[in-house]
C-alpha cells in the first residue's frame, strides 16, 4: 500500500488475546487559530531563505536537498515524531509497519540511502516470490509477464483474444478523462477488470476503478495507448527503458523498518528540524517574503522566509493558505481520500497450513469480502516476527467501503481474522494483533484530478515563493513523494538564485 496519513486510531485489538483496546490519536497537525493567541509572547522575528512545513517524507527530503545545496532551510513538524505515516513500531517481538509496508526501489531513493549511509540496511524482497489473487475462494498465482498471462486460466478466451487485438491493432485514447474501469473494459474485458486490474487498484490506491482517472492514477497506461496505440506494446517498451539492476527486487524496506529512512534524514537535519512546532498563520509581506507564525508548545515565534514549501495534507494546507486566497481551501479540500484499516496479526506458523510462499494476496470486490488484501511480512523480510511465528498485515476498507471507520478496533481484528482464515487454512486465533485506522489514508486520483492539479498550480503561481508537495499531487508512493520533493527543492534553489 502506498502512503496514508492523518489522525489514525491504533492499538491492540483482538480481545481474547489482548485487553489493550483503547485507541489513541496522533496530535492534530493544525490548530484552528491562524493568528497568535491574544496575550501570547512572540519572540523576535528571524529570517530563513526557505521554510518547509510538514515533516513527512516529502518535507524531510525537500529540506535535506535544500540544505545539501547550501540553502539554510528550516523544517517544522507539528508532531513529536517526523516521518508522517511512515511509522515502524515493535510490539511483542513483531516489527510492524503502521503505514506503507515497503517501497519500490528507484534510482533517487537508492542515492538518498547512499548519501545517508543507510544503503547497507536495505533489505530486498525475494524477486521471484509469488503474488496471489483470490478467485472462487482459492488463491491463484498472478502471471507476471504477457506470455504467462496468455497461458493462465485466470482469464478466458475472449479476454486473451482482446489482448491479441491490442498487440496487433492500434487505438487512440478518447477525448477527455476516462476511468480505469472504462479504460480496461474498452481495451480488454470486464473479466480482466474484475480479476486483475480492480484488485491492483485496491492494493495501490484503495480506490474505486469506476472513479479513478486512468490518466492521473496510471499515466503509463494512458501514455502507452497514446504513443504506441497498444497497451501491451507500450508497456513492453517502457519496461525495457526502466529495468531494475540485475539481481535486485524492486520491492524493499529496511532491516529495522521504513522508519529508518525518516530517522536518518532527521538526524542529518539536526537543529534544522523543529518538532512539536506548528505553523499557525501565514502573511504575505510587502517585500515578497512570508511572515510565518509558529507555535512551539505554547511559545510563539514569528519567522520570515523568502520561500515557503508546504507539504502538509490537503485539509491542513488549505487552511494554512486560506489567508492568501480562499481558493486554496476549496481546491485542496475537494481532494477525496479513502479510509483504510491496517490490521497486523501474528500467528504460530504451525497454525497456518498455507506455505505463505509469496508477497501475499489481493481480493477482487466481486468476492464479497471487506478485506482488500494481505501482505505476508515475515515471508518477505527477515526479523518481522519471533521464531516460529508469522506476521500478516491485512487491509480493510477503501473507497468502496468507507464504513470501515465506524468499526471498533476489536471488530476489525476479528473481521480480518475471520476473512483470511479460510483462505490460508488458519486453525487458531492470532497470538498477537494490532490495528491502525487511517480515516484519510490515500488520496484518490479520481476523474478530473488533472484539471484540479492545473487549477492548483495556476493559483500557486500567483504567489511567487510558495511551493506545494505531497502524495495528493503526482503519485502517492514513497518513491513518487521523494521524486516530487527533489523537484521542488531544485525549483526553490533556482528561484532563490535569481
Amino acid at each position: 500500500m502506498a502512503r496514508p496519513h492523518l489522525h489514525p486510531q491504533s492499538g491492540h485489538a483482538f480481545r481474547p488475546l489482548s485487553r489493550k483496546t483503547a485507541a489513541h490519536r496522533q496530535a492534530a497537525l493544525f490548530e484552528d487559530s491562524l493568528i497568535p493567541r491574544e496575550g501570547a509572547h512572540i519572540s523576535v522575528t528571524r529570517h530563513v531563505p526557505a521554510l518547509v512545513v510538514g515533516g513527512g517524507i516529502s518535507g524531510l527530503v525537500c529540506a535535506l536537498a535544500l540544505r545539501k545545496a547550501g540553502i539554510e532551510a528550516q523544517l517544522v513538524e507539528a508532531s513529536a515524531r517526523p516521518g508522517g505515516v511512515i511509522n515502524s513500531v515493535t510490539r511483542d517481538g513483531f516489527l510492524l509497519e503502521l503505514g506503507p509496508q515497503s517501497f519500490s526501489g528507484t534510482a533517487q531513493l537508492h542515492q538518498l540511502c547512499v548519501d545517508l549511509g543507510i544503503s547497507d540496511q536495505v533489505v530486498l524482497a525475494p524477486p521471484r516470490a509469488s503474488r496471489y489473487i483470490l478467485i472462487d475462494g482459492e488463491l491463484r498465482s498472478v502471471p507476471l509477464s504477457a506470455p504467462a498471462l496468455f497461458m493462465s486460466s485466470l482469464i478466458n478466451g475472449a479476454t486473451k483474444w482482446a489482448l491479441v487485438l491490442d498487440i496487433l491493432g492500434k487505438s487512440t485514447p478518447p477525448d477527455g478523462d476516462e476511468s480505469v474501469a472504462s479504460f480496461v473494459r474498452r481495451k480488454f474485458s470486464a473479466q480482466l477488470l474484475d480479476r486483475l486490474v480492480g484488485p491492483f487498484v485496491s492494493g495501490i490506491y484503495a480506490g474505486d476503478p469506476e472513479r479513478l482517472s486512468v490518466r492521473s492514477a496510471f499515466p503509463q497506461l494512458y501514455e502507452a495507448e497514446k504513443v504506441s496505440g497498444s497497451i501491451v506494446r507500450g508497456m513492453l517498451r517502457l519496461a525495457k527503458t526502466k529495468k531494475a539492476p540485475r539481481g535486485q527486487s524492486t520491492l524493499q524496506t529496511f532491516r529495522d523498518g521504513n522508519q529508518t529512512l525518516a530517522s536518518a534524514i532527521s538526524r542529518k537535519l539536526g537543529t534544522a528540524l523543529l518538532t512539536e512546532t506548528s505553523l499557525t498563520g501565514i502573511v504575505k509581506r510587502s517585500d515578497g517574503s512570508f511572515a510565518a507564525h509558529l507555535d512551539a508548545n505554547g511559545r510563539q515565534e514569528s519567522v520570515t522566509a523568502q520561500s515557503l514549501v508546504v507539504t502538509t495534507p490537503t485539509e491542513v494546507t488549505g487552511k494554512l493558505l486560506v489567508s492568501l486566497d480562499s481558493q486554496f481551501e476549496s481546491l485542496l479540500g475537494s481532494v477525496e481520500y479513502a479510509p483504510v484499516a491496517v490490521v497486523s496479526l501474528g500467528y504460530r506458523k504451525k497454525d497456518v497450513s498455507h506455505s505463505l510462499d509469496g508477497f501475499g494476496f489481493l481480493v477482487p470486490r466481486s468476492a464479497g469480502l471487506r478485506v482488500l488484501g494481505s501482505v505476508w511480512n515475515s515471508s518477505l523480510f527477515p526479523g518481522r516476527a519471533p521464531d516460529g511465528q508469522a506476521l500478516l498485515t491485512t487491509f480493510v476498507g477503501g473507497a468502496t467501503d468507507p464504513a470501515v471507520t465506524n468499526l471498533k478496533l476489536e471488530e476489525l481484528a476479528n473481521l480480518a481474522h475471520r476473512e483470511i482464515s479460510p483462505v490460508l487454512f488458519i486453525k487458531s486465533n492470532p497470538a498477537f494483533s494490532h490495528v491502525t485506522i487511517w480515516p484519510r489514508a490515500l488520496p484518490q486520483y479520481n476523474l478530473s484530478h488533472g484539471d484540479r492539479l492545473a487549477r492548483i498550480e495556476n493559483l500557486r503561481a500567483q504567489f511567487p515563493g510558495i511551493w506545494l508537495a505531497g502524495n495528493y499531487l503526482r503519485g502517492p508512493s514513497i518513491g513518487s513523494c521523494v521524486e516530487q520533493a527533489l523537484t521542488v527543492a531544485d525549483e526553490v534553489r533556482h528561484w532563490l538564485a535569481q
